[in-house]
């Protein structure tokens, strides 16, 4: 099962480092009959590229709590095993929970078959969107433009064996 997990550029650094993604329990986004009912497409390319976006957003999640870092969302996609991916039946249908699973474990990279980052050009509405999510979060349609800046970027598509020239 091709499972998309949010990440960021330094968080995909320590992963290289490591050679797993990890530790568990990680949250990732999938295919999941919660998103195929909330999507209501039977097309696995636009299924699997709303559970990217899905992931892209959580990353954004993940910047917005580490001021300090490079503003750009990063998305790892990683096959793992039907088994290993394992979705809240209680939450599949909430907006908030959409394509999520859990993986109990590190998932090693070798697993990996892509990795998805904004392009440089992105940083400023990234970034902007980062500040924003919080207010956001609270039902200010300012900041919801803000935050939806960023989802007007689409994350470029890189190999595996690029994450070096991604991180270094």
């Amino acid at each position: 099962m091709r499972v998309y997990v949010p990440s960021t550029l330094p968080g995909l650094a320590a992963a290289h480092a490591a050679g797993e993604l990890g530790p568990g329990p990680l949250t990732a986004y999938a295919v999941t009959p919660g998103l195929r009912e909330w999507y209501v497409s039977d097309d696995i390319e636009e299924l699997e590229y709303a559970a990217l976006s899905r992931a892209a957003s959580a990353s954004l999640r993940l910047l917005a709590g580490e001021p300090g870092i490079t503003r750009r969302r990063v998305v790892v996609a990683v096959d793992v095993p039907v088994q290993d991916a394992v979705a809240d039946p209680d939450q599949s249908l909430q907006a908030s929970a959409l394509g999520e699973v859990r993986i109990s474990s590190a998932v090693p990279l070798a697993k990996a078959a892509a990795v998805h980052v904004d392009a440089d050009d992105a940083e400023a509405d990234v970034a902007a969107a980062a500040g924003a999510l919080g207010a956001a979060d609270h039902g200010d349609d300012d900041a919801q433009f803000t935050v939806d800046g960023a989802e007007d970027h689409e994350l470029l598509w890189f190999g595996v064996q690029e994450i070096p020239n991604l991180i270094g």
